[in-house]
C-alpha cells in the first residue's frame, strides 16, 4: 500500500478511536454529559467509515450520514449491510442535542447513549475487521 494512502486511512481510524475513547470518558463524568458522549459516538462512526472508504480509494464526501457512509461501504464489502440500522440511529447525533433551543432535544438517556455506543463500536469492529493489519491501531 501506498505510504500517504496507509497514512491516511491510519489518520481516520485514529481520530475515530479518540472520538470514541472521548465519548466513553465524556459518559463517565459526574451527571454524564451524554449530550455531548453521544455526538462523539456519532463522530467515531463516521471517521471510521471514512477511512474504510480512503482505503478503497473512495472518493470522500463532506457528509455526516452514517447510513450514507454506511451504504457506500456496502459497495465494497457486503458485510456493512449488517450496520445500515446502525447508521439510521447514529445519523441525527450529528447535530441533535448540540444546539440550545432545539424542539424535544433536551438530554439522551442512558439507554439512547447505551444503543448509539453500541452502534458505534460495531460499525468500528466491522471496518477494522475488512482492514489489512498493517492497518490495525497501536
Amino acid at each position: 500500500m501506498v505510504e500517504a494512502k496507509q497514512e491516511l486511512v491510519c489518520a481516520w481510524l485514529i481520530k475515530s478511536q479518540h472520538d470514541l475513547d472521548t465519548a466513553h470518558q465524556i459518559a463517565g463524568l459526574p451527571g454524564g454529559h451524554l449530550d455531548a458522549a453521544i455526538y462523539h459516538c456519532q463522530q467515531a462512526a463516521e471517521k471510521a467509515l471514512k477511512g474504510f472508504l480512503a482505503f478503497q480509494d473512495h472518493r470522500l464526501e463532506r457528509t455526516h450520514d452514517i447510513e450514507r457512509l454506511v451504504t457506500l461501504a456496502c459497495s465494497y464489502e457486503s458485510a456493512f449491510a449488517d450496520w445500515v440500522d446502525a447508521g439510521i440511529t447514529l445519523t441525527p447525533y450529528a447535530t441533535a442535542y448540540r444546539y440550545p433551543g432545539e424542539p424535544g432535544m433536551l438530554e439522551p438517556s442512558r439507554a439512547e447513549f447505551d444503543d448509539a455506543l453500541r452502534a458505534s463500536e460495531g460499525i468500528i469492529r466491522c471496518v477494522l475487521s475488512k482492514l489489512p493489519p498493517e492497518l490495525e491501531l497501536p
